[in-house]
């Protein structure tokens, strides 16, 4: 059986050389329609922003804009080259509020085949699922929930993730409103659709106070991805510690991400003034530190990422 790899945007690594340290949720490249002006569309500001997280130890990013947001991968692949930072990058896509209908309608009735085929042939240049095939794959798939729970649009898209998984084994990450729906994303994915938990990253869940909900998204298997910290529009910081020391202490310090998820031009920290990808190191790793230890911070940051992004590739 082929060993584990995880799928960059420069072609396929060893778990092991993914690096030592990964923000494991953000966006060097992304556009919506609920964000407008703030578009990171910005070739030199992406290389800045990845050179400012690669000073502090930063060595790995894993970029979760789907198909239709903007993605722009091939510029991923120029700033993973020219940083030296690895760079994986997703297909899949976004709640309608975030996508051009027209698009969706364009790839409904081929959204499996269209995730599959960006996962081991090649991304569509431009978002444009007829475009050009580059020679650049995605090594995950991003779909989304809604606020408490899961639309029409949302249960497709997941069914269509759902086929590409076991088509591929390619995890599948999931942005949570909120925080919230969890619970339901877990019985559509993992107790429908038979996604193994271990493939599954719940997204944002910092953005929730429920401390049972993480728990109990905890027991499940899957991994949890605290990110956005410091955004303005969601009071994430005085939970976050909490959270990540009350999971840890009940055992599941081995399923905890941390990434930053960067989505607009005045959140980054090299050319936008906000914090950006640096801040997940430059105050969040030394929070975590003083209340793990440093090798148990050091696991979240490096151990977990190569863990919840490599995957048999078939």
């Amino acid at each position: 059986m082929a060993s584990a790899q995880v799928r960059t945007v420069l072609g396929d690594i060893d778990p092991a050389d993914l690096g030592g340290v990964c923000d494991a949720h953000d966006h060097l490249f992304f556009r919506s329609p609920l964000f407008p002006g703030q578009e990171l569309d910005d070739l030199p500001a992406a290389i800045a922003e990845t050179t400012a997280f690669a000073q502090l130890g930063g060595q790995a990013v894993v970029q979760w804009s789907p198909l239709g947001t903007g993605r722009r991968v091939d510029a991923l692949a120029e700033v993973s080259r020219r940083t030296g930072v690895h760079i994986v990058a997703a297909t899949g896509l976004h709640q309608l509020a975030h996508t051009d209908p027209a698009l969706v309608e364009r790839v409904r009735d081929r959204l499996a085949e269209l995730f599959v085929d960006e996962l081991t042939v090649g991304v569509r240049a431009n978002d444009d699922p007829d475009g050009e095939t580059l020679p650049i794959k995605a090594g995950m798939i991003k779909v989304a929930g809604g606020f408490h729970g899961l639309d029409p649009h949302a249960r497709y898209v997941m069914a269509a993730a759902a086929e590409a998984h076991h088509a591929t084994g390619a995890p599948i990450g999931i942005h949570h409103e909120l925080g919230t729906a969890v619970l339901d994303v877990l019985d559509l994915l993992c107790g429908g659709l038979g996604v193994p938990t271990k493939s599954v990253i719940l997204g944002h869940l910092n953005r929730s106070a429920d401390l049972r909900l993480q728990s109990e998204a905890a027991a499940s298997g899957a991994f949890l991805a605290f990110d956005g910290p410091s955004r303005a529009n969601h009071a994430t910081d005085w939970r976050l510690l909490d959270s990540l020391v009350g999971l840890a202490a009940t055992g599941h310090a081995s399923q905890l991400l941390l990434g930053g998820d960067t989505t607009t031009a005045a959140a980054r920290s090299a050319t936008g003034g906000g914090p950006g990808m640096p801040y997940l190191l430059r105050r969040i790793r030394p929070q975590l530190e003083s209340e793990l230890g440093t090798e148990p911070a050091a696991a979240i940051f490096r151990d977990n990422p190569a863990r919840a992004f490599s995957y048999q590739v078939r």
